[in-house]
């Protein structure tokens, strides 16, 4: 089971790294405290993204077995 999610999580990884770091990056552009010292706030998304992406990657994949929904489904009803 850990190998399926860790394959699922190493898929995903790369997908939630660049939603956030896009989120990140146009925050730091759009808000003017912030976009005046670029430079600074954009290493630091970078870095944020990198270490921020793993652990959502991991807690999202198992959502994305099949497997879930069934069980879920199935508690449902």
């Amino acid at each position: 089971m850990a190998s399926t999610r860790l394959t699922i999580a190493l898929m995903v990884f790369s997908m939630v790294n660049a939603v956030l770091f896009g989120v990140g990056l146009l925050t730091v552009l759009l808000t003017p405290a912030l976009s005046s010292h670029a430079f600074t706030w954009i290493p630091i998304v970078v870095v944020l993204s990198l270490v921020l992406s793993p652990p959502i990657a991991w807690l999202m994949a198992p959502r994305l077995q099949a497997r879930y929904w069934r069980l879920r489904d199935a508690s449902v009803h």
